[in-house]
């Protein structure tokens, strides 16, 4: 198996580097990618500062971000970046958000550090080697019934098609109001995922999954002894179309939960 961790120092290099810019730059002008879908200056300035900073130092390895695509041939290593998770967060001048910088072996999640500047909380894993918080082993929640889990759930959506995607998040928000005992959402997929590994929250539901928003996060809490998979149940990946999180006795009666509401939402 590959040692993941001998890129760790590099990727802690490159979000140290995001960090000084995410505390000490202003959001400045917004470029608006769709409806209600936008990005500051600090969105691209921490993506250029990230990608050239690996692209020096590690050539070889292709770069997804969220705001400048690919580069390099991304058949093999590729990292991927999220350089404002919450950029809606971000520009409220709300502490929920972060860097999230990735990387994907083939398809799958290896590598992962997210850092949280205006919590202090940087998490970080590799595959085989536990994740950590502030460089403190932590652990996924061990709650088993769902009337004790908290559970979190994404951002709505917004733009083409929102109709009929927020049919299907309201009938599983419905569902979730009879049977947990509370739920989140933080507007962050990558916090999602890190709290998921912390044990803060007990189960994670977003009906998306862009690399750069969830890579990260599915290595981090794998490695904290969480599950983390798809719609169906197979394994998270790159390719998958939710993400969905939990521990393995809580994330059955959730994808259940999940399933009979998207059944429950289906047209006709």
């Amino acid at each position: 198996m590959t040692d993941y961790a001998r890129l760790l120092p590099l990727a802690q290099e490159a979000v140290d580097l995001a960090h000084d810019l995410m505390r000490t730059l202003q959001p400045g002008a917004l470029t608006f990618k769709g409806e209600r879908d936008m990005a500051s200056e600090v969105d691209y300035a921490i993506e250029r500062a990230v990608r050239e900073h690996l692209a020096a130092k590690a050539p070889d390895i292709a770069f997804l971000g969220e705001e400048y695509g690919s580069s390099g041939d991304t058949s093999t290593l590729t990292w991927a970046l999220d350089p404002v998770d919450g950029t809606v967060n971000f520009v409220h001048g709300s502490p929920l958000c972060g860097i999230s910088l990735g990387l994907i072996h083939d398809t799958d999640a290896v590598l992962g550090v997210i850092d949280l500047p205006f919590l202090g909380t940087r998490y970080h894993a590799t595959r085989g080697h536990g994740a950590y918080a502030n460089n403190r082993r932590i652990q996924a929640s061990r709650v088993t019934d769902l009337r004790d889990a908290v559970v979190a759930i994404g951002d709505y959506a917004v733009g083409t098609g929102a109709s009929r995607k927020n049919a299907e998040r309201l009938a599983i928000t419905e569902q979730l109001t009879r049977h947990v005992q509370r739920i989140r959402m933080h507007g962050s997929a990558a916090i999602d995922l890190a709290w998921l590994a912390h044990g803060r929250i007990d189960a994670f539901i977003m009906l998306s999954n862009k690399p750069w928003d969830t890579v990260a996060g599915v290595v981090v809490a794998r490695e904290a002894g969480a599950l983390v998979v798809d719609f169906d149940g197979t394994p998270h990946s790159v390719h998958s179309v939710a993400t969905i999180g939990g521990n393995d006795l809580l994330l059955p009666p959730v994808l259940t939960l999940v399933q009979r509401s998207l059944e429950r939402a289906a047209p006709g």
